[in-house]
């Protein structure tokens, strides 16, 4: 089987780290990089640190609006599955890049296989969930990473090709993080990360999450988005000094970072995660969460612009249960469904 892979953001990369090892011993993968994140600490890092094969194809888009952006990459995407004529293109998350991969492939009558269907934030003025919910509509097979991403595909009509997965980027995750040293001192810390456009696309917004994160009194690392960066030079905020940026981090310092953490504060899908699998106190800064399990399981709170975060740190209990390793490796798992299902 001839398999492109489509990614483009710094999640992917992470996803496609064991998925591409795992396709390659038996199949040939075309792996198409789009260039949404083109920052080398987003990108180049992650790919030497993974030992992800270097893409055959990057179309090195770069930023844009969200349509010139997604447009952009249809356009590529397209003449690349006709040159290379592949039987299966996989698509990962809820990105622009995730879209322009399913699109240019459905278009063509080529099957697309989505990681991580069915997340659902309800939130329709988030392009993220356009992106997946039209994803979805179009794939032959979803790989769901819970039971409530199978339900929500079944209220939109959508039950044929549908799979529980184990997720990718916990066999990633735990593959790195238990070989990380605990480097806990007494200078505790909150790691931060917010980039989301309903966190930075208006200053007013922005301002009143970063008062929120200078409210605890903590001191805060925060890993700065090269949009948030923009955003901030745009409105002229000035941080507090309890608030210091520093560059996207590889994925290993994440991970170190992240591991001795008093809590983590963040925007991110994928860091609301990474703080459960590592039992350390999320705190999101969102209306809603993709991710309602880590909720459930008390690990893992919503903060809304109005609340007072300081109150909510006071008055938070750590959960008593840990998260348990899932055995089942997910990159096996999803292999073994696609050529199950070769055409």
């Amino acid at each position: 089987m001839k398999i492109a892979t489509i990614i483009g953001a710094r999640p992917q990369f992470i996803k496609t780290a064991v998925l591409s090892r795992e396709i390659r011993k038996n199949h040939t993968e075309i792996l198409i990089h789009t260039g949404q994140h083109y920052d080398t600490n987003m990108s180049d890092d992650f790919f030497t640190e993974l030992n992800i094969p270097k893409p055959e194809y990057n179309l090195a888009v770069g930023s844009g609006s969200q349509g010139e952006q997604t447009g952009r990459m249809l356009a590529e995407i397209e003449k690349i599955l006709i040159a290379e004529k592949v039987d299966w293109v996989l698509i990962f998350g809820d990105t622009n890049s995730t879209i322009a991969g399913a699109l240019a492939a459905a278009k063509l009558h080529i099957p697309v296989a989505h990681v991580e269907a069915g997340l659902r934030s309800f939130n329709r003025r988030m392009p993220e969930e356009i992106n997946r919910v039209l994803s979805d509509q179009i794939s032959e097979l979803l790989f769901c990473p819970n039971d409530e991403s199978i339900e929500n595909l079944r209220k939109e009509g959508v039950t044929k090709g549908v799979f529980k997965s184990p997720d990718v980027m916990e066999e990633v995750f735990f593959n790195t993080y238990e070989t990380l040293p605990d480097n806990h001192s007494d200078a505790s810390y909150a790691y931060v990360t917010l980039h989301r456009a309903e966190n930075t696309n208006e200053k007013s917004v922005m301002e009143k999450r970063i008062a929120q994160l200078a409210s605890t009194g903590m001191k805060i690392i925060w890993s700065i988005h090269p949009r948030s960066v923009k955003q901030l030079d745009v409105f002229g905020i000035q941080l507090p000094p309890s608030i210091e940026t520093i560059p996207p981090q590889s994925y290993g310092k994440n991970m170190s970072y992240i591991k001795n953490a008093t809590y983590i504060f963040t925007d991110s899908g994928g860091l609301q995660k990474e703080a459960y699998w590592a039992c350390v106190p999320c705190f999101t800064l969102r209306n809603e969460t993709e991710w309602t399990d880590t909720v459930q399981a008390g690990w893992n709170t919503l903060v809304l612009e109005e609340d007072n975060l300081s109150e909510m740190i006071k008055n938070y209990s750590k959960p008593t249960e840990y998260y348990r390793r899932d055995p089942q490796l997910a990159s096996k798992f999803i292999v073994g469904v696609i050529e199950r299902h070769r055409v």
